[in-house]
């Protein structure tokens, strides 16, 4: 049995966890599930390995060889990855992507934690119903995918899609058109799609570090306590965000998103309530440069 606390310890019987990328350097995921394994006091290890493309069928078979409990996958494999499991997750098989391995006894099963990740983080944070909500997503690319999936489940008055390319919107909006009332617009008529809105989300990494002085619209679009939504977390306050609050907007940050998607991860692997509030300071901290 393990104490609160000792988490980390590591010894013969701590449990490898992971994250992989192709960059992967940039990652917090790293600090922040350490931090939760030491809250919980669970004897896990979670670290970060740059995985190419050329060697993901390598890495899956270090998984196995290996035992590593659970992996996180993030750019650029999460479609590439589905090859290599033993199953995958009915949520993940309609994004057509997977971020998260559970290794259950040498069998691999695949889910995608990011949209579920996203509203549990929308509705605790800034609207705590979106049933029959207006919502504008901006973007349509595999985080829009995940975010219009699982918003569909949530009984949303319409979702408009609206994207560069009108065409890839649109197979969106009818990917999961069976779900929800979902329809796409090209981004001339986002300000007509954002004045009417309860909430926009910004899926896209306009704004995003180091290009914090860019924005996917403009606030004056906004109508006063529209929910302005930006999966971006650094900064922590996007431009969109600073000219949404000062519109007089309620305002959601990327952040929240990030330790959700970490928080179910890390539930699927253990079985454990996750440490939202610990995960939350610490990547909160290292965007501030405290640790």
């Amino acid at each position: 049995m393990t104490i609160a606390g000792e988490g980390n310890r590591i010894d013969s019987h701590t449990a490898l966890y992971g994250v992989i990328g192709d960059p992967i350097r940039h990652s917090k995921s790293p600090i922040m599930m350490n931090r939760a394994f030491r809250e919980t006091g669970i004897n896990g290890a979670y670290m970060a390995f740059h995985v190419t493309n050329d060697r993901l069928s390598d890495f899956i078979a270090g998984i196995r060889a290996m035992g590593v409990r659970g992996v996180n996958v993030t750019i650029p494999h999460k479609l590439d990855v589905m090859a290599f499991l033993d199953e995958i997750d009915d949520g993940a098989r309609a994004l057509g992507a997977v971020n998260t391995i559970v290794n259950d006894n040498g069998r691999l099963i695949g889910y995608n934690t990011d949209g579920i990740g996203y509203v549990r983080s929308l509705k605790e944070e800034a609207a705590s119903s979106l049933e029959s909500k207006r919502i504008v997503v901006i973007g349509a690319g595999g985080a829009a995918r995940g975010i219009v999936f699982a918003l569909s489940g949530e009984k949303p008055g319409r979702m408009t899609i609206v994207n560069r390319s009108v065409a890839r919107a649109s197979e969106l909006a009818e990917a999961f058109s069976n779900r929800a009332d979902i329809a796409a617009l090209p981004p001339e008529q986002l300000q007509e799609a954002c004045s009417d809105a309860d909430i926009v989300i910004n899926t896209t990494m306009i704004g995003m570090f180091p290009n914090t002085d860019a924005s996917p619209l403009d606030a004056s679009w906004l109508k006063p306590g529209t929910v302005v939504s930006d999966i971006v977390y650094n900064p922590l306050k996007t431009k969109l965000l600073q000219e949404a609050e000062e519109r007089g907007c309620i305002i959601h940050g990327g952040l929240g998103m990030f330790v959700y998607q970490g928080a179910y991860a890390f539930e699927y692997w253990t079985g454990r309530p996750a440490p939202t509030a610990a995960m939350r300071e610490v990547v909160t901290a290292a965007l501030l440069g405290q640790v």
